[in-house]
């Protein structure tokens, strides 16, 4: 019976919301569906929202309208998540405060007139905020979606680029020393840009992720984000309690044998992470199987993508390329696809190959990502050792 009524709870819901797709006013539609709306909970959000999007509503058009769900709700989302010290939300719920008082100091700032000594050590530190970005894209999301949960993260990644493009013309601003009115201008905006961002996931982005994800797996991701590293703003990270024993390691094992050779499983992969290059694994069916842990990394890459569908780890704009290059791949008209871009005073390049088995079967896709700045400078000959 418990389960009829949720059934008919996230039908009604989901009406609503469709209906403010289609320019209903939300004051009406909430005095019409007051006794619904008092206890919905962020999790029924989420789940509508996914099945909105497979019946057709562009994600683009999602983001647009989060606003107005937000103010819909916001009654049955008044309370925010209460976590110990040591939670990746905790820590994340931190960095959003440090982050959003960073651009509101700015704002003042430049509101007030003259230049400011703390300018540039406030954008000095929301240049350093990508790690914020990178847990929530490669490590939480990936658990979120594990769980179902695939719409909010989808909606907050494209945010968290919006973000990415207002946070650097604000740092490019104080750097060149522009018009305190300019910079007072773009201050204000990634402020209310932060505030909408943080509030939407405050409120209902991590209160789905502590309903679904279990503590065990809070642990592992706790672990993860140690792995990436923190901003400036989260002031003092305490240990996070250990994780469970896991069945990780499968014992001793015996040599796997190839066409020239045989090696062991520690051997296969101390190989791998000594390459001079990151390499991923995406398997037939898309999914990420594997990547290495080369000492100088280029991209970040999280364990938590393991299992995760290719096109869930690139931007939106991004997945159509994305999905180009993998039918091609599968159909047999490419082999190979190649990019370059400068990344600060490096020279990246990405590049990636279809895996065929002996029989020209389709195994999976290989990427393959290294730093050529120096590979580029290269002239002449180097025949002599270098001294130890």
């Amino acid at each position: 019976m418990s389960e009829l009524i949720s059934t008919q709870r996230k039908e009604a819901l989901r009406k609503i919301l469709s209906r403010l797709h289609a320019g209903e006013d939300p004051a009406a539609l909430k005095d019409e569906f007051q006794d619904l709306l008092r206890d919905v909970t962020p999790l029924e959000i989420s789940q509508i929202e996914a099945e909105l999007v497979k019946e057709g509503v562009p994600r683009e058009e999602l983001m647009s309208l989060c606003d107005v769900h937000m103010a819909l709700f916001k009654d049955s989302l008044a309370q925010g998540p209460k976590v110990p010290d040591w939670h990746p939300i905790k820590i994340l719920l931190e960095e959003h405060e440090g982050m959003l008082g960073a651009a509101e100091r700015i704002w003042n700032l430049a509101r007030a007139g003259g230049k400011s000594d703390e300018l540039p050590a406030l954008a000095e530190k929301l240049a350093d905020t990508e790690s914020h970005y990178q847990r929530e894209e490669n490590v939480l999301f990936p658990y979120l979606e594990r769980h179902g949960i695939t719409e909010p993260p989808a909606i907050m990644w494209m945010e968290h680029d919006r973000i990415r493009a207002e946070r650097k013309g604000v740092i490019s601003l104080i750097e060149e020393g522009a018009p305190e009115k300019l910079l007072a201008v773009k201050a204000k905006g990634l402020y209310e840009l932060f505030a909408e961002h943080f509030q939407k996931e405050g409120k209902i982005l991590f209160p789905s992720a502590l309903e679904v994800i279990t503590e065990t797996e809070w642990r592992k991701i706790r672990r993860e984000f140690d792995e990436i590293g923190y901003t400036p703003f989260a002031s003092k990270v305490p240990p996070a309690p250990a994780v469970d024993a896991e069945l990780e390691a499968e014992g001793e094992a015996g040599e796997i044998r190839f066409a020239a050779g045989s090696l062991s499983p520690q051997e296969i992969e101390a190989i791998f992470d000594n390459l001079p290059v990151d390499i991923t694994f995406i398997d037939k069916d898309d999914r990420v199987r594997y990547f290495n842990q080369a000492p100088d990394r280029i991209f970040v890459r999280s364990p938590a993508i393991v299992g995760r569908a290719v096109q869930n780890c690139h931007p939106q704009k991004s997945v159509a390329i994305v999905n180009r290059i993998l039918d091609e791949f599968k159909a047999g008209t490419r082999d190979v696809a190649e990019f370059w871009i400068n990344m600060g005073d490096k020279t990246v390049y990405i590049r990636y190959f279809p895996v065929r088995d002996g029989n020209g079967e389709y195994l999976g896709t290989l990427e393959v990502t290294q730093d050529i700045t120096k590979i580029k400078s290269l002239a002449g000959e180097k025949r002599l050792l270098d001294e130890a």
